[in-house]
């Protein structure tokens, strides 16, 4: 796991940075702040961090207090190292952001178990960060075909309505319908179907651009968004997809009834 150090003085850095190699993490070592802050920052930057309270341009409090303004889903895991006993200063770290602070002198022992805590808390944040994600895709997906369910297209095209109004441009709408789904279902089963629609919904995806939008509406129907495209081409494209004899004659909508 990668981790930081941010402390100026040369000869406890590289102390610190025996210690974490010898631990099997892959150290990223900066002498003041601003260096610190910058290698924060990046976007595969540490997410563990040991962070001396006295350095040059920015000091560890200071620091903290810059990467908690920061909103976002990458949390990173503080160690304050400070020379400072008194509770006052502590409770200033801990205030500032830091999630767990370390004395000077320390023992190795000490440090490597509060590392460890601090693995373990980015751990389920990550979980968290995951099973969130997860809830997010169910809620705005088709749990057959893995498409947009029908409030998320219709969301979709509800915005995509207000933009193509907004800037005078195009945009086509496919309702497309197999035709005798129920015959599968009937003949050959449920499961068959159900392999009939996911495999209609690749086909699909597989001919539209990476903008357009698919959704499952409903049963055997998919709703396709196309900006700034045709009637025609978006038909061909999802023609294209799908079995000659699956969908019926499209129908095209007047101009006037989409608006």
């Amino acid at each position: 796991m990668k981790i930081l150090i941010a402390e100026d003085d040369l000869l406890s850095l590289r102390i610190l940075e025996s210690f974490l190699e010898k631990w099997e993490f892959d150290v990223v070592a900066t002498r003041d702040g601003r260096a610190a802050l910058q290698a924060l920052q990046a976007e595969d930057g540490p997410r563990l961090a040991i962070l001396d309270w006295m350095m040059p341009e920015m000091d560890g409090v200071e620091l903290c207090r810059v990467l908690r303004k920061v909103k976002g889903e990458r949390y990173i895991y503080i160690i304050l190292l400070t020379a400072k006993d008194q509770k006052e200063s502590i409770v200033e770290g801990i205030e500032a952001g830091a999630d767990d602070y370390l004395i000077k002198p320390f023992d190795s022992n000490e440090l490597r178990a509060r590392l460890r805590a601090g693995r373990r808390i980015l751990a389920l944040q990550e979980t968290l960060i995951s099973a969130r994600e997860a809830l997010r895709f169910q809620a705005s997906h088709d749990p057959l075909t893995s498409l947009w369910n029908r409030t998320a297209a219709l969301d979709a095209l509800h915005s995509e309505l207000v933009r193509a109004k907004r800037t005078k441009g195009s945009l086509a709408v496919v309702m497309a319908d197999l035709d005798h789904f129920k015959k599968i279902n009937d003949t050959h089963g449920h499961l068959a179907g159900d392999a009939a629609l996911r495999e209609t919904a690749r086909r699909i995806r597989s001919c539209v651009r990476i903008y357009d939008t698919v959704g499952r509406y409903g049963g055997e129907e998919f709703l396709v968004i196309f900006p700034g495209c045709s009637t025609d081409e978006a038909i061909n494209r999802v023609e294209l997809a799908t079995p000659h004899d699956s969908l019926g004659s499209p129908h095209v909508w007047p101009e006037e009834a989409a608006s």
